[in-house]
């Protein structure tokens, strides 16, 4: 599914959903898992697609359940349809959702330049963030074993990990998954419980190439990420960076940064 996808899966959708997809608007997620498509309806059809041998209930249900947020700017799930396709041993759904006519800011999650993004789009942005961290959900977007585990695996044991605040969270909150001019946020797979301060510390995370723009949004969420919460997830940020380029041998434009900006986290985590 990064490049297409089989005919007869589309006739189907097109089929249960009465609707025309218009196959030059394809849009291929990173992963190989998503694709989506504008509609002669008017709106964008989201294709997800999980072998029957890897199924995660929390990503296939996460735009199911993002569905009754209120005061998030995002997509609104209209329908869908699911089934089960025996001969490729994987199960598919689609997501007929309204359409959002802004662009994502960066497709591929990270910047190298500052999008200059107004100070009504930043107010959008923290309304959002702000509405979504006051649901009451019982998914889990990270959980604290998971950000012992990276920082440890990454800085070592001396730190101490415990997040002692906990608030609904988007969990995926990079350039990618962010439009302009109008904000929107977009890709619903992740969301749930995680660290105060998770989402704004992974969009800082993901703006280290550009130092403005980290600074900028270390101020428009200064609350947060000025928590013990939000310091341990940047750090975690910091550690997820430098592990990912361990393993892959290669270097974002954020992975520098983060490894100097994560010294300066660990002095203040230890006062």
């Amino acid at each position: 599914m990064r490049t297409q996808i089989p005919e007869d899966v589309l006739d189907l959708v097109q089929r249960w959903l009465g609707l025309r997809l218009e196959r030059d608007t394809a849009a291929y997620g990173n992963t190989g898992t998503t694709a989506g498509f504008r509609s002669d309806a008017g709106t964008w059809v989201r294709l997800q697609r999980r072998s029957v041998f890897s199924m995660n209930g929390q990503s296939w249900t996460g735009a199911e359940c993002a569905s009754v947020l209120q005061g998030v700017a995002k997509p609104e799930l209209l329908r869908s349809v699911r089934w089960r396709d025996d001969d490729r041993e994987a199960v598919w759904r689609a997501d007929e959702m309204t359409l959002v006519d802004s662009a994502v800011i960066s497709p591929n999650g990270s910047v190298t330049a500052d999008p200059q993004l107004p100070d009504a789009w930043w107010s959008g942005l923290a309304t959002s963030l702000a509405a979504l961290s006051r649901h009451e959900t019982e998914r889990v977007g990270m959980r604290q074993e998971h950000v012992t585990r990276r920082i440890r695996e990454v800085f070592g044991d001396g730190i101490e990990t415990t997040i002692d605040e906990w608030r609904t969270a988007h969990a995926d909150l990079h350039w990618g998954n962010l439009t302009a001019p109008t904000c929107h946020l977009l890709d619903w797979e992740d969301w749930g419980s995680g660290p105060r301060g998770l989402d704004a510390a992974t969009l800082w995370g993901f703006s280290l190439g550009v130092p403005s723009l980290a600074d900028r949004i270390q101020h428009e969420f200064s609350d947060e990420l000025q928590s013990r919460s939000g310091t341990i997830a940047m750090l975690l940020f910091c550690a997820n960076a430098l592990r990912a380029a361990t393993r892959t041998g290669r270097s974002m434009p954020f992975t520098e940064p983060a490894r100097t900006a994560a010294s300066g986290l660990m002095t203040q985590l230890d006062q």
